[in-house]
């Protein structure tokens, strides 16, 4: 069996179960081109027993998938506190709190539905991990190498930190949890920070870099020691301005002084939705 989910199969499951109670059907995605808009889930004005979700055509397909995904989210977990949700490319960077919270939730959902933590897990812990593993686990799951690094950085076991780059600054910086409990962060350099001098990353003549090229870690954290090394990985997308830097640092010991990772816990929402074995068996 493939290893990717079959979103159609539970979007026309969704209505008979629990978490579609009270709906009759979830009509087919359709798409909707416009470059502002993500995504959509809106209640049939005329029949409230029915629901449909939009999204962007003009997306990749793996872009699109998650959207669809992101959008089913918010059909288990949200519908109950409003008739519609448009999703623009920037809902989650708001800073309107109760949208930014839901939109988190339902990009949480769509990562647990489309990339299953028990098969991520046994595949990144049976190899050594460089891009072109998470680039063939990206396929295998039928998502972007982004949301794959994303997933991958909440379940491995090593000190990791991945970087989004947009137009040469930091976009946003997530670390695994052993990351977090050594205290091992980038170097803020401004707000927003730059790439580090000396690091593939502040090199634009270097597009790409899939196999790792290791150096000392303090280039890139300040608080590593001389002598520990770190893996660098870089993907530069088609437009060019916007990289994609991983990091994968030599093993340390937790930092118990520090405690601060442990308000960066994250809840599973589609944890909840498959404890009930709702989710239609992929084996």
């Amino acid at each position: 069996m493939p290893d990717a989910i079959d979103l159609e199969v539970v979007r026309q499951m969704l209505p008979t179960t629990p978490y579609g109670t009270g709906v009759r059907e979830i009509r087919p995605p359709v798409q909707f081109n416009d470059d502002a808009f993500e995504g959509m889930l809106a209640r049939d004005p005329n029949d409230h027993e029915v629901w449909g979700i939009a999204y962007n055509g003009k997306s990749r397909p793996e872009r699109q998938r998650f959207t669809i995904a992101h959008e089913l989210g918010h059909f288990i977990l949200h519908r109950s506190r409003q008739q519609s949700f448009n999703c623009d490319k920037q809902s989650v960077h708001t800073g309107i709190d109760t949208l930014r919270d839901i939109e988190r939730e339902a990009d949480d959902f769509a990562s647990n539905l489309l990339m299953p933590g028990d098969l991520l897990r046994a595949w990144i812990s049976s190899q050594r991990i460089d891009f072109h593993v998470l680039g063939d686990i990206a396929k295998r799951f039928q998502v972007s190498l982004e949301a794959l690094c994303i997933r991958y950085i909440k379940f491995t076991t090593e000190r990791a930190i991945l970087v989004y780059w947009d137009n040469g600054y930091v976009k946003y910086e997530w670390r695994s949890g052993s990351a977090r409990r050594t205290r091992a962060r980038i170097r803020r350099n401004g707000d927003p920070a730059e790439p580090p001098l000396g690091t593939l990353a502040a090199d634009a003549s270097i597009t790409q870099e899939w196999d790792g090229t290791e150096m000392s870690a303090a280039i890139w954290c300040p608080e590593e020691a001389q002598h520990m090394k770190l893996r660098e990985f870089k993907h530069t997308f088609g437009a060019r301005d916007r990289v994609l830097t991983l990091l994968l640092l030599e093993s340390a010991e937790p930092r118990s002084w520090d405690r601060s990772w442990q308000d960066e816990e994250s809840f599973d929402s589609f944890d909840q939705f498959v404890t009930n074995g709702q989710l239609p068996d992929r084996r």
